[in-house]
């Protein structure tokens, strides 16, 4: 961030930095302090859910030339809607320009806030609206962005377009109580919006129950036999989404595979009955794959590498987030979980246990930011859903409480977390 006092009498300004991962595009706009807080909107829609693998867009007006914007010929262009078209980096998919047309009006534009410096103004956003969680069924991430705002104020909840819908009180939940039962027997399909990437996650609940405790993966509730679900602030996430908070959940390879070939027989008779990769080494060989040795069930599957060792993979056609993969961690991927459809709900409660109340990830990125309170809104928050709702505390939680009273070490593999 710079800040700039004006001669005397004119108004202090600060520089807004928008940003995408590779740093191939960083646009800059000049704003009076006077204007802040930037007024944000949360969309929970499934749509936006499926074009950016988090629970939900967030877009703020953008203060700076438009004209930078559209001059970049190397930001992928989008036609999300009829008048919405999204602008993302071709490189390392970060989503980062909303544009929105209007016969009577001037075209407008939108920064997601993920991409965004973390500039050291608290509460540099404020969220005004949540809309479209009627989609989500279950309320999606709203309950835990509702205590955000620096100033105390709450937004305003709606269940479909704002002011066009039932508005819902932001002091009330309105979602059902309570944990889904699994459905071991039912396919998740993991898509992102366009459809060019089209997965399928098939129940590993089944699997992990028929282990020994000792034998399950790090990431598996030894109860519930549920895969963990974290909150994430690494810079490396929020700038490849475009989300200020990501959400994963981890998979083991073998657990993904193609939908089930179509019955008109359109597949190649050698691709039908190819198993999916189960390793992060053969993944990333089959997608880059060259043209003619490519399955074309990897759809728009592409890559980029934020690291030697790190694949980070989306959608090359509407950058959805996909998966995040490790060479040090063949066997396994997260999985972004704004592409599942599990027909339980935006949160998949029927298969992931979630990390309620527990720090977020990777949270010494935010140190020093205005996202630091954010941050610390959304531990809050999501603590008081969990009590409210009666959810048990993440076993990982429940193992480190037990370690403080006992030096006596579980049996579970260690609870480390992925490196971003």
């Amino acid at each position: 961030m710079t800040t700039a006092k004006e001669d005397k009498g004119e108004e202090e300004t600060l520089e807004l930095v928008a940003h995408c991962l590779c740093k191939a595009h960083r646009f800059t706009a000049q704003v009076p302090r006077s204007s802040l807080p930037l007024k944000a909107a949360y969309c929970h829609c499934t749509s936006c859910r499926r074009v950016t693998g988090a629970l939900h867009s967030t877009y703020v007006p953008w203060p700076g030339d438009a004209a930078a914007i559209l001059a970049s010929s190397s930001l992928r262009r989008y036609a999300y809607a009829p008048h919405l078209t999204l602008f993302s980096c071709r490189v390392c998919s970060s989503n980062m320009f909303v544009e929105k047309t209007d016969v009577n009006n001037p075209p407008g534009y939108g920064v997601q806030t993920g991409v965004l410096a973390n500039i050291d103004i608290p509460g540099l956003i404020n969220i005004t609206n949540h809309v479209f969680l009627g989609d989500t069924l279950d309320g999606g991430a709203s309950p835990w962005l509702c205590d955000a705002n620096k100033d105390g104020s709450r937004p305003r909840l709606w269940r479909g377009a704002r002011g066009q819908s039932q508005e819902l009180s932001s002091t009330h939940h309105h979602w059902p109580a309570g944990l889904s039962s699994p459905s071991e027997d039912t396919d998740i399909p993991v898509r992102c919006h366009c459809g060019g990437v089209d997965l399928v996650l098939r129940q590993p609940m089944a699997d992990f129950a028929a282990r020994e405790r000792s034998e399950l993966p790090w990431f598996v509730d030894p109860v519930s036999n549920k895969s963990r679900a974290n909150f994430d602030a690494c810079d490396s996430c929020r700038l490849s989404s475009g989300s200020d908070v990501y959400y994963w959940t981890f998979v083991l390879l073998r657990h993904l595979a193609f939908p089930s070939p179509r019955s008109d027989g359109q597949q190649p008779h050698f691709l039908t009955h190819a198993k999916f990769p189960e390793s992060s080494l053969a993944l990333k060989a089959a997608v880059s794959s060259t043209a003619d040795k490519r399955d074309p069930r990897w759809g728009t599957l592409t890559f980029y590498e934020s690291s030697p060792d790190v694949q980070r993979y989306f959608c090359s056609r509407c950058a959805a987030c996909v998966f995040y993969a490790s060479d040090d961690r063949p066997e396994m991927v997260d999985l972004a979980i704004g592409l599942l459809d599990s027909g339980d709900g935006a949160r998949a409660e029927s298969l992931l246990a979630w990390d309620y109340g527990d720090k977020v990830g990777w949270r010494q990125d935010v140190v020093g930011g205005w996202r630091e309170g954010f941050v610390e809104s959304i531990e809050a928050a999501a603590e008081r859903w969990r009590i409210e709702r009666n959810y048990p505390k993440s076993w990982r939680r429940r193992q480190m409480e037990e370690q403080k009273v006992s030096p006596v070490p579980s049996n579970n593999a260690s609870i480390e977390q992925s490196a971003n």
